[in-house]
């Protein structure tokens, strides 16, 4: 019956007729119109896209309704912006569907290594503690109404604290108000892990109140609240999740929609103890007094528990804490204070994002994508976190399809190619075989690429490539993508030599040979595209023409290789995405993003790395004065604003390119062979101060590289543990004679050119 409903009944006419009748637009006609735009495939849409874009601009259209007729209340960071003509963030709402963050999509998480728990807090230090919920702000109000708003300040000193556990304090001052509030993750002996929180407040020759208010609203817009109730130095929210104060406040109050914010009359006594809002948009605050000349301080916690995963099991719950993790990790030694910090943070960025799965952010992309996995976990294995890339990797078959399909998006055809190519690059770097389990699964996903390359030759461009699809690498609508490509060929390649390692020779001698014929089908492919004849680059697919989504070609060189160093057409693509996409010496991803992106300007930065181009230390420091205050990128960066415009506000990508960047300055692989120091800045080795990296796994081993500078030279010392033979080795630092040796030399002398 349901098969009959869904293939015969007559749906189609039926709402044309009814939508005809009511005078709305055929979503039929619409729907197929968009279509055309795309290259026809048999997955149109990803449903788990749509999902999160419907859930996403639902909460727009209430935000539409909530904001703009209420703009008497405090509002987050983003909505001050925003709404302020004079603002470069302004934007109109004359006809616009909804209301979302599109200028400041700034957040830092804390947490820890071993738990999935990402309290957010925003760049006024806005709290939200719990996923996609309610929020914790804290203002100052002197006796005489002077009244104190983070999010209304023009600046604020926001800072990540690194010693231990994450902690983010965010300072404001207004005249003689001072307000420092700090947040971070710990463990209770009897709450389990809480969010913790200190504000501290003090204001001179004047007496007032230190208040805590629960917001319905966090960094993307309204949370209804629906009912909240104090008690026992206690809110408790939607009949949940408690906030617990140290101290009893001097008083509550609360409100609701009808009443409006629970701010507009701070001076009122208390009267209740509890307050229900039937349009879900209560509010409350509890006050805390200060003395004139004096500082109150107040401790908030959060339980956590009822918004929590399994801890993971790289380690104990509560037993080993990050800093000791972090101590285990190749550690950065530059004199570059700034690149210093925003590598630590990036550290911990993906110590916390693969505490369970590996997430891409914290917040927005709290979800998993095997093509943002893939990429964190090599920067989790050049960090040497072997035992966590180990869980990570054997989690894969479990989202793989009976058809061998590695499937987190329907429609994006690159999951395979990188799984099996992380997949070897660990058995690469640790001497460690896929379990039986594993490896069956690995040669099951390499035949679904097989059997997804058109086998039908009839002189087509896209003859032997993968299926035209969704590009979640924001590459433009259905088609048939070298970004897809490219991860199949590396991924066929990875599979012959997992094959190899079993000994298993009929996989291993039909992958490498797909493998090759692959890789011939592509530039065949790209000989027939019209944009390789005119610019003689790769673009985006045979049937564009060079846009921004050419940026997904660049694979081909960095991480894959397939393509050799300085190849023309990876340096003419270059080429033109530097003139044609390019903003203040980033790159601009005017398709979707719309904004500057950090993750694909490192990677053109390992582009021209690999090929000696020296513009590769602009396009870094570029990346490194885009950070937030503290050390976090999001994915895509408004070029008026500084703010995010795109994504989640902290992005486990970009902060995993900022790692591997850091350590192809210091330590890339060329093949079977090691370059080091090829991308040293040559103003560091200028400060006579030793610089140093590692220990980072390589393919054979793990390394330590550190350059010491003098007046006669630059001495290079290597400390490696090599599997088996010695590994070929080259020095190449800017400005010093290159040298080749292998790693059971411990290093050698490097004389000035």
């Amino acid at each position: 019956m349901h098969r009959f409903f869904k293939k015969w009944f007559p749906w189609h006419f039926l709402i044309r007729r009814i939508t005809g009748y009511y005078g709305f637009v055929d979503p039929i006609t619409v729907m197929a119109r968009l279509r055309q735009f795309g290259k026809p495939s048999k997955v149109q849409e990803p449903i788990e896209l749509l999902r999160a874009g419907l859930i996403f601009h639902a909460r727009g259209l209430i935000n539409t309704r909530a904001i703009q007729y209420n703009l008497d209340w405090i509002w987050p960071f983003w909505v001050v912006k925003q709404f302020t003509p004079r603002d470069a963030s302004f934007i109109p709402r004359g006809f616009s569907f909804s209301h979302i963050n599109v200028t400041h999509r700034n957040w830092t998480a804390v947490g820890r290594h071993d738990l999935a728990l990402y309290p957010v807090i925003d760049p006024r230090g806005l709290v939200t503690p719990l996923f996609d919920a309610w929020s914790i702000d804290v203002w100052l109000m002197s006796e005489a109404g002077k009244l104190l708003v983070p999010s209304r300040q023009v600046h604020a000193d926001q800072t990540l604290d690194l010693t231990d556990e994450l902690a983010v304090t965010t300072a404001t001052e207004k005249d003689t108000l001072s307000l420092v509030c700090t947040a971070t993750v710990a463990m209770d002996s009897h709450a389990g892990p809480v969010m913790q929180m200190r504000a501290r407040g003090g204001m001179q020759k004047d007496a007032g109140w230190l208040i805590v208010s629960i917001r319905p609203y966090n960094p993307e817009g309204i949370h209804f609240i629906d009912h909240i109730r104090y008690k026992d130095s206690r809110f408790t929210i939607n009949h949940t999740n408690d906030v617990h104060f140290t101290t009893a406040p001097e008083k509550v109050l609360f409100s609701t929609y009808d009443h409006g914010d629970v701010a507009l009359n701070l001076h009122r006594p208390q009267a209740e103890n509890q307050t229900a809002c039937p349009i879900g948009m209560a509010t409350a605050a509890a006050f805390f007094p200060i003395r004139a000349d004096e500082t109150t301080h107040i401790d908030i916690q959060v339980p956590l528990e009822k918004d929590t995963a399994e801890p993971s099991s790289d380690t104990g719950r509560g037993i080993t804490p990050t800093s000791e993790v972090v101590a285990q990790t190749a550690a950065l030694s530059v004199p570059d204070a700034d690149f210093q910090f925003l590598y630590d943070a990036a550290v911990r960025t993906l110590l916390l994002l693969s505490a369970d799965e590996v997430y891409p952010g914290p917040y927005t992309y709290r979800r998993f994508w095997f093509r943002d996995a893939c990429l964190m976990i090599n920067a989790l294995l050049g960090l040497g976190l072997v035992r966590k890339c180990n869980r990570l990797i054997h989690r894969f078959p479990d989202r793989q399809s009976l058809t061998g399909y590695f499937h987190s998006q329907e429609g994006e055809w690159d999951s395979n190619g990188q799984v099996l190519w992380i997949a070897y690059r660990f058995t690469q770097c640790t001497g460690i075989a896929p379990s039986a389990d594993l490896f069956t699964s690995l040669m099951k996903g390499a035949r679904w690429i097989l059997h997804n390359r058109r086998s039908k030759k009839d002189g087509k461009p896209h003859d032997g490539l993968l299926p035209a699809g969704f590009s979640a690498e924001h590459l433009g609508p259905n088609d048939y993508y070298y970004w897809d490509d490219f991860w199949g060929v590396a991924g066929l390649r990875a599979a012959a030599r997992l094959a190899e390692i079993q000994k298993n020779s009929s996989y291993q001698n039909t992958f490498a040979a797909q493998a090759t014929d692959f890789e011939n089908r592509i530039f065949a492919s790209l000989g027939q595209a019209a944009a390789y004849k005119r610019y003689h680059a790769i673009p985006a697919s045979p049937y564009r023409r060079m846009d921004a989504g050419a940026v997904g070609s660049l694979v081909a060189d960095y991480p894959l290789q397939i393509t050799p160093p300085n190849d023309a057409r990876i340096m003419n693509t270059m080429s033109y995405l530097m003139s044609h996409c390019s903003y203040g010496n980033a790159f601009f991803q005017d398709m979707i993003h719309s904004g500057i992106n950090i993750y694909l300007t490192l990677a053109m930065a390992q582009t021209f790395l690999r090929s000696q181009d020296t513009r590769y230390r602009d396009l870094i420091t570029t990346v490194a004065d885009l950070a937030s205050p503290t050390g976090q990128w999001p994915e895509a960066i408004n070029p008026l604003t500084g703010g995010g415009c795109m994504g989640d506000g902290q992005h486990g990508w970009a902060a995993a390119e900022w790692i591997l960047m850091m350590r192809s300055l210091f330590i890339r692989e060329e093949g079977d062979t090691l370059i080091l120091g090829s991308g040293i800045f040559p103003g560091w080795l200028k400060q006579n101060i030793p610089l140093s990296f590692g220990p980072t796994l390589v393919p054979g081993g793990a390394v330590i590289v550190t350059f010491i500078p003098s007046d006669k030279g630059l001495e290079l010392v290597l400390d490696a543990s090599v599997q088996g033979r010695p590994i070929a080795c080259k020095a190449a630092v800017p400005g010093y004679r290159s040298q080749h040796l292998d790693t059971s030399q411990g290093g050698c002398f490097l004389e000035p050119v």
